[in-house]
């Protein structure tokens, strides 16, 4: 169905010598990334141009799953702040999605043009979490940084609300048992959805394990 799926090449490249590089990714190649790792992910689709972006619409607003009956469609640049800069907006019809998409793809965020966006089914948006896995290197370990205070930047919430955030190392050997995501998703406030909150701290750091990422 033209879904743009095929996983990138690791986000770690490598100079003659061996030295590493860091490579930044678009959020289309990470939700590859995600689903290589068995991570649920909605269905999206890249568009270079208004009129992909209007025939990806069309198959995602005939699609009985789509609660909303909209599209989303969000810029693809190396930046945060896409939203604030106009850089994601939702659609209700085909021909809405090829003009939304054309206004963005007309934009520089941050100095960056946009020459990607990505397009999928608009959320229904119930409850927002935040939930991440990076290295610390202080410790030299691998930890996750939790919130039940998602769809802001994490930034903000860290000097706004700084007991909200939920800050979990792996262990070295084990790296994230099962007890321990339980424990992860309880603190972090997931509730009766434990379970898949659990499922997805696990499958973020199988995601990063796999790519060499940090």
């Amino acid at each position: 169905r033209g879904y743009d799926r095929t996983p990138p090449r690791t986000p770690r490249s490598r100079f003659p010598g061996g030295l590493a590089r860091r490579v930044k990714i678009h959020e289309a190649d990470a939700k590859s990334l995600l689903v290589a790792q068995g991570l649920p992910v909605p269905a999206w689709e890249v568009a270079r141009t208004p009129s992909q972006a209007r025939a990806a619409a069309v198959r995602f607003l005939a699609d009985p799953a789509n609660a909303t009956g909209k599209v989303v469609i969000k810029a693809q640049v190396l930046v945060g702040g896409r939203g604030k800069a106009g850089g994601v907006k939702l659609a209700a019809t085909a021909d809405e999605a090829e003009e939304v998409a054309a206004q963005i793809l007309a934009l520089e965020i941050k100095g960056l043009p946009v020459r990607r966006v990505l397009v999928g089914p608009a959320a229904e948006i119930v409850k927002e979490y935040y939930l991440s896995v990076l290295l610390d290197r202080a410790t030299r370990r691998l930890m996750f940084i939790g919130s039940a205070e998602g769809g802001v930047e994490i930034e903000q919430v860290a000097v706004d609300n700084p007991g909200a955030i939920v800050y979990e190392h792996t262990d070295p050997l084990l790296g994230l048992a099962d007890y321990a995501a339980r424990e992860l998703a309880f603190k972090i406030g997931f509730g009766a959805h434990w379970k898949a909150g659990a499922a997805i701290a696990k499958g973020l750091l199988r995601t990063m394990l796999a790519n060499d990422a940090d």
